[in-house]
């Protein structure tokens, strides 16, 4: 229990007894007690049980229930009125020792929409009652879960590069009388440091905006600059394998946002777009506005995305497939990026897929207010359109 929570139901308890007591001395000087009028300390205190975050449970010195809130049902604390039988015997171990006992109280089997994770402090409250607060640990234990996994991710990723730079520079130093060999090595160790310092200046950029907290400075951002810039960057991969990327005319719309983060975004869905598209396929990106909010479409005819993949694809070092995203220099945080940027600007990042048909990633984004009379023209310029 927090400190601010224990003290609450301690007080209460305290003041409950004490105004008891009060009243009731009154009533043997007093035949005809005054009632207290609205709201008594243990109405007050009954609120704030019932109102915690956190489960609480009092139980007393047999272990039986004599006062729980909803949340402590919510958590699996308390089922039928009946307290977790784990969390009896820590409240009969504070009784024996007077300490305050830690448990873990996580359901042994999932059921549902039931925490993963639900962590307890047993307190001595008064003679011959106890309390447990339990508070609901999930989120806690999958960030850890994350942390965990991202670090022998990239421990991996950054492993991979380093030993074939170190395997390349020893075969050079071996074919140093091949000048061919020496050329064809040295290409090598070129892309494989190109590759490195991709997945570097990536793992920075994602690191910044990994609180996925709105950006304090946002100027107005033409999205049709953002376009232009994030084509320009494609361009030559789209070109390589034959890929043209069409788009819809210029909108004159505006978001608030960071242009250079933006494009960064939009650059990612056009890489994908064409790194799992066939050469010769056509990839195509639209915007419009809708509700508030400018949505900027990425569309290919590539492989396509199963839907039990398309949740994960936003994760860090995610890849659907894995051979492709190497060949192509893939460092699997692109599309991870792509959902920290928007949530940067109080946006989202949308994907519409099916295997074989080909994917749609929808960048959607708060447009800028603007005049009524610009917004008047606009619609009547692009209604159509948009």
């Amino acid at each position: 229990m927090t400190a601010a929570g224990f003290l609450a139901v301690s007080l209460g308890v305290a003041l409950i007894c004490a105004l008891g007591g009060f009243f009731i001395g009154r009533s043997t000087a007093s035949k005809a007690p005054r009632q207290p009028e609205g709201l008594t300390v243990a109405d007050l205190m009954q609120k704030v049980v019932q109102g915690s975050h956190d489960g609480i449970v009092v139980l007393n010195s047999f272990g039986d229930v004599v006062l729980h809130n909803p949340r402590a049902e919510e958590l699996g604390v308390v089922r039928n009125n009946r307290v977790d039988d784990r969390a009896r015997k820590a409240a009969q171990a504070v009784r024996d020792t007077n300490e305050i006992v830690y448990v873990d109280l996580s359901p042994l089997e999932a059921k549902g929409r039931q925490p993963e994770a639900v962590h307890a402090e047993v307190r001595q409250l008064t003679d011959g009652f106890t309390v447990v607060d339990a508070t609901d640990e999930s989120e806690a234990v999958r960030l850890e879960k994350t942390r965990r996994d991202f670090v022998a991710n990239v421990s991996h990723e950054l492993k991979t590069p380093v030993g074939a730079l170190a395997l390349l520079a020893e075969a050079v130093l071996d074919a140093s009388d091949d000048q061919d060999e020496v050329r064809r090595f040295s290409a090598k160790i070129m892309q494989e440091a190109t590759r490195l310092g991709t997945l570097v200046t990536e793992l920075i950029a994602l690191s910044r905006l990994q609180g996925a907290e709105k950006l304090p400075e946002l100027t107005e951002v033409e999205v049709d600059v953002v376009i232009s810039e994030a084509l320009s960057r494609s361009k030559l991969a789209a070109e390589s394998v034959n890929i043209d990327i069409a788009t819809d005319e210029p909108s004159g719309l505006l978001v608030p946002g960071d242009r250079t983060l933006l494009v960064t975004a939009l650059s990612n869905l056009l890489d994908n777009a064409v790194a799992y598209s066939p050469p010769g396929s056509p990839v195509s990106v639209s915007r419009r506005l809708i509700d508030g909010h400018v949505e900027i479409a990425v569309t290919d005819r590539g492989i396509g995305i199963a839907a039990d993949q398309q949740v994960r694809v936003f994760e860090r070092f995610y890849r659907v497939d894995k051979a492709r995203s190497r060949a192509t220099g893939g460092t699997g945080l692109g599309l991870a990026i792509v959902k920290h940027v928007a949530a940067n600007h109080g946006g989202e990042v949308k994907l519409w897929s099916l295997p074989g048909t080909g994917s749609t990633f929808t960048l959607r984004l708060p447009a800028a207010a603007q005049e009524p009379n610009l917004v008047a023209s606009g619609a009547s310029d692009h209604g159509g359109e948009l």
